[in-house]
């Protein structure tokens, strides 16, 4: 069965690209776009896509807005989203993962991380651009938080140290399986851990937490 994806995006050649790419996917299929983000969320609503892929910047209701209206953690039953941006010192993708976003994407980053982005979100998981990582999250770690993340509720481990730095450099589950010569499952079930005793809904939270305690800098 295709994930379903609608796109939301002001410039229409944007979207038209964005279409292009996606449907050229094997099993990626785009169900429906929108120009303007209250479009975006009303589509959402309707159609329940397995993906909504946001760009920041849009009229009468921006990336981060609609992202939090699918996806925020006031939604019972959310929306899996990833957004795009132009620049990669965009402070509104802070505020945008913040409120719910499953991963960001460049608008450049190429059709093969932009389908592993889409497949990511739709399998519950969460892709961070590599090439962006450490210069978004550690430029923009902290912002907006009023007091010191919270301490996990129970001490991690060696390996979970390990996994939660892999995670913040934006590695893949099979890319850490092989780094540390471990199975996929067990780093599934370690990044499970991590959440867990983290407080967070998913990988990208688990990279921006270990940004904001200091264990990750560029």
């Amino acid at each position: 069965m295709n994930i379903q994806v609608i796109v939301a995006d002001d410039q229409e050649i944007a979207r038209t690209g964005l279409r292009m790419i996606l449907d050229a996917q094997p099993g990626i299929e785009v169900i429906g776009e929108a120009g303007d983000g209250r479009r975006a969320v009303e589509l959402a609503r309707r159609l329940r896509p397995d993906v909504c892929l946001f760009d920041i910047r849009m009229p009468g209701l921006d990336g981060i807005a609609a992202t939090r209206a699918v996806a925020g953690p006031d939604v019972p039953d959310p929306l899996a989203v990833v957004v795009i941006t132009t620049f990669d010192l965009d402070e509104y993708v802070h505020a945008a993962l913040r409120a719910g976003a499953r991963g960001f994407l460049l608008k450049d980053a190429g059709p093969d991380l932009l389908a592993q982005a889409v497949r990511a979100a739709a399998a519950g998981d969460a892709l961070i651009a590599p090439s962006v990582t450490a210069r978004l999250l550690a430029t923009f770690a902290g912002a907006g938080r009023g007091s010191p993340p919270a301490q996990p509720v129970e001490a991690l481990t060696g390996r979970e140290e390990e996994i939660l730095l892999a995670v913040a450099r934006g590695r893949t589950n099979s890319e850490i399986a092989g780094d540390l010569h471990i199975s996929l499952s067990t780093v599934k079930s370690h990044i499970a851990r991590l959440m867990t005793k983290l407080g967070v809904r998913n990988r990208v939270e688990i990279a921006m937490w270990a940004y904001e305690t200091g264990r990750l800098r560029q």
